[in-house]
């Protein structure tokens, strides 16, 4: 049995766990700007959310838009999400919490119907996205000051 859970974030206490997560890894570690890491996206997306099952801390988070809020990041594809905010907490990284929680959105994407899934990956991270069967397109770009790819994965 795993040390961690992914489940969506159904409850307050859930998002803002995942909040302080994000927090901690975009605007502490990485220096994004606060007011662009939280956006009216929060209010509508699917979160996901993984905590250690023993005590129940957050340990890593992501995001799915949809529908007409994941237009301007998937070029408008009809079926496509849009996979964001993804952040593992430092002490839970390499337990595989991310994978887990790209999987939980996969999930997610395929419970609303969808038939792709995007992401704007960290060009250092394009390895990891790769591994879990994402194929990068188009250029590279910046986005928070951080170079940025494009992938999809087909569901």
């Amino acid at each position: 049995m795993s040390a961690f859970v992914v489940r969506e974030s159904l409850s307050d206490a859930d998002r803002q766990a995942g909040f302080a997560v994000r927090r901690e890894v975009f605007v502490v570690e990485q220096g994004v700007p606060e007011d662009l890491e939280y956006d009216a996206y929060d209010a509508t997306a699917v979160h996901v959310l993984a905590v250690r099952r023993a005590d129940g801390a957050a340990l890593g988070t992501g995001r799915l838009l949809y529908g007409a809020d994941a237009a301007g990041k998937t070029g408008g594809a009809e079926g496509v999400g849009s996979l964001g905010r993804l952040a593992v907490a430092a002490p839970a990284r390499g337990l595989g919490v991310g994978a887990a929680l790209v999987r939980a959105i996969e999930d997610a994407a395929r419970a609303r119907g969808l038939t792709a899934v995007d992401l704007h990956a960290q060009t250092r991270a394009t390895g990891f996205y790769e591994r879990l069967g994402y194929e990068a397109y188009g250029e590279e770009f910046q986005d928070a000051g951080i170079p940025h790819l494009a992938m999809r994965r087909r569901l």
